[in-house]
């Protein structure tokens, strides 16, 4: 199965400093789902950015429409909390670190 990066940038301005309550919320819930992304083993790896950019996911789907499915269904996405992006990639090195638990 192919690999896909997708990104994600906040719509609001201070979105980082200063969330709303509904954002907030609305994160939440981006974390539960791309939580029972690494559950049923489509999420390899997703993390915000330390310097308040953006917020990153690697996805394994059968195809790009099914990665851009599962991308426009991230809660944060779907509730305009976040632009999203989606980007082919090709997994080239990956480290045993990612998948093994010390």
């Amino acid at each position: 199965m192919p690999d896909f990066l997708y990104l994600i940038h906040p719509f609001r301005e201070g979105f980082f400093e200063a969330p709303t309550a509904a954002e907030t919320a609305v994160m939440d819930e981006h974390y539960a789902y791309l939580q029972r992304g690494v559950d049923d083993g489509r999420v390899l790896l997703a993390g915000p950015c330390l310097d308040d950019t953006f917020g990153l996911v690697i996805l394994r789907a059968a195809s790009e429409a099914a990665a851009r499915d599962f991308m426009y269904a991230d809660p944060s996405v779907v509730q305009n909390v976040m632009a999203a992006e989606l980007h082919p990639l090709r997994l080239a090195l990956t480290s045993r670190l990612l998948v093994e638990k010390p």
